[in-house]
């Protein structure tokens, strides 16, 4: 395993450094100097105010989608979970258009917040579920109709919102974004990222026993219930951050995972930081291909995962499709 994270942060290295130098603009030789040299030159500003961020938000977005992702399908034993399964980035989003329908997106961090209390208040109500109903599948039924309950309700806003900007704001947030971030929306969603891994490696003892099955799960001796209420916070409280600064972005947590599971054996504990670099990394390279896709206006980040993330969904789904049938 030892091999496999260092080969993916190599390869973050490797993308970040292409995310920061290539652009709508590409520099020359005395301006690659006067980067480096003089931190008030203008391609200073643009590589370190500009580029840099916008990669460094990627990376942790990506990190905190495929953490989530990982956490979810260990906790549903089921691979075709990811982030959104369980309505947290739906209700995340709600909170989101909210604020930006209130007239509260000209306050710094308002958004981010509405967003991140959204993400507890699905996580709350998962946790609340969990505790009273154990079965896997109840809780994906309880999560999808959570998710759709959250959709209708952002539908609704746009359907009642008197302002055509605020729904044009609304729209462009649950496209998914990194562009114009900034290091202060680093600064945000890093903690959450950290704590959540934090948070997910706890749970992991428990993972791995449900990977065995309900009945081993239960007489193993372990805290089962406190890994599923750690493993529920560690999901919610990475797909709130990363819904708070970067809006929708689907695909990453249910890809990411299934990068990496089949070099860790598909243990669900060793899979956790491997599913997070290669989220960070798929985020990365997915954003720097939409920003350099030759288009009038540039792509959002979240539809491009889409278009590239739906064909590899339905493989997988075919795959285990196949596998049901055997």
């Amino acid at each position: 395993m030892s091999r496999l994270v260092w080969g993916l942060l190599l390869l973050i290295v490797l993308a970040a450094a292409a995310g920061i130098g290539l652009g709508e603009s590409l520099f020359d030789t005395e301006q690659w100097r006067s980067a480096f040299i003089d931190p008030a030159s203008g391609p200073a500003e643009v590589l370190w105010q500009v580029r840099a961020p916008r990669v460094a938000t990627a990376l942790t977005v990506g990190a905190a989608l495929g953490l989530a992702g990982a956490v979810m399908q260990g906790l549903l034993r089921n691979p075709l979970a990811d982030p959104g399964v369980l309505g947290v980035s739906a209700v995340a989003a709600l909170g989101a258009a909210l604020a930006i329908v209130a007239g509260a997106a000209a306050v710094p961090g308002a958004v981010e917040v509405s967003a991140l209390i959204g993400a507890g208040l699905a996580g709350g109500l998962l946790i609340l579920f969990a505790a009273r109903v154990r079965s896997p599948e109840a809780l994906i039924l309880f999560g999808v109709a959570l998710s759709s309950f959250a959709g209708a309700a952002t539908a609704l806003i746009f359907n009642l919102s008197p302002s055509p900007i605020a729904t044009a704001e609304v729209m462009s947030w649950l496209l998914g974004s990194v562009q114009n971030r900034s290091w202060i929306d680093v600064a945000w969603v890093t903690p959450a990222v950290l704590l959540s891994g934090v948070l997910a490696t706890m749970a992991a003892p428990g993972l791995r026993m449900l990977s065995l099955g309900e009945e081993t799960a239960r007489t193993s001796g372990l805290p089962m219930a406190r890994s599923r209420l750690l493993a529920l916070l560690a999901a919610a409280l990475a797909t709130g951050a990363a819904v708070a600064v970067a809006g929708v972005i689907g695909f990453v947590g249910l890809a990411a995972p299934h990068l990496v599971r089949t070099l860790v054996r598909g243990d669900p504990g060793r899979v956790l930081l491997p599913s997070a670099l290669a989220g960070g990394l798929m985020l990365v390279v997915a954003d720097l291909l939409a920003r350099m896709t030759p288009t009038d206006q540039e792509l959002k980040l979240g539809v491009f995962t889409a278009l590239v993330g739906a064909p590899l969904f339905a493989l997988i789904a075919w795959r285990a499709a196949r596998e049901w049938r055997l």
